[in-house]
């Protein structure tokens, strides 16, 4: 079953999402939680799965560090006045989705299209699915964290040259097929608009708009 709350697949994205990213065990805050990251341009990253401006304005006032994230379950227009000086919005409009596990179609297990290959492996809780040319070079990747019942798919991604043939479906059936192999009945994951008209197709529903923001100079959302 798909996660019933909200506020229940926020929870589940923060904690999958941690061990997919090898991140240091959330802290629970009465808002959501705080996360270390540990990157130089992502050192710590904050989750309000309950945003208001009060708030919003209260935690990105008390970060004035550069590479603290914030991620809130409201749309950008409505996050954006709301952040403290030094703060801007970053990584663009966001999606938390949810679906039930396993989808319908990765029984199926399509294999590669012709002239692709696609490699899975599982380490330290995290499977991570790839997809090279014939020569061996980048097209498509994504993971899966599964922690208890819920599943996170991460960092899905096709490379430019290689979009528009069916390699981001191909990962994303592997990667739902082996977490609902590992016990989960739910995924959650964070979408970019390209990324939501695709998972849309594949059963996956919206729940709440997710948007980023950082403090100080820009940087990805890595």
């Amino acid at each position: 079953m798909p996660f019933a709350h909200t506020a229940e697949a926020a929870r589940a994205w923060v904690h999958g999402w941690t061990l997919s990213r090898g991140a240091a065990e959330p802290v629970r805050r009465a808002w959501g939680f705080t996360i270390d990251v540990g990157l130089a341009g992502h050192v710590m990253r904050h989750v309000l799965h309950s945003a208001d401006e009060a708030t919003v304005r209260r935690v990105t006032g008390h970060a004035t560090a550069p590479g603290v994230w914030l991620k809130a379950l409201v749309p950008p227009e409505t996050l954006e006045p709301w952040l403290a000086p030094g703060w801007h919005l970053a990584g663009g409009a966001g999606y938390l989705m949810s679906a039930s596990l396993p989808v319908a179609h990765t029984r199926a297990r399509p294999g590669a299209p012709d002239g692709f290959r696609l490699d899975t492996w599982t380490r330290a809780g995290v499977t991570r699915a790839l997809v090279r040319t014939a020569d061996g070079a980048f097209a498509a990747r994504g993971q899966v964290a599964v922690t208890g019942l819920g599943a996170v798919v991460d960092q899905v991604e096709t490379d430019p040259a290689h979009q528009r043939r069916g390699l981001g479906r191909l990962v994303m059936d592997r990667l739902t097929a082996a977490a609902a192999e590992q016990g989960a009945t739910a995924g959650v994951l964070g979408a970019t608009p390209d990324g939501r008209a695709l998972y849309e197709t594949m059963g996956w529903r919206t729940l709440a708009p997710l948007t980023g923001a950082v403090r100080g100079p820009g940087s990805s959302d890595t």
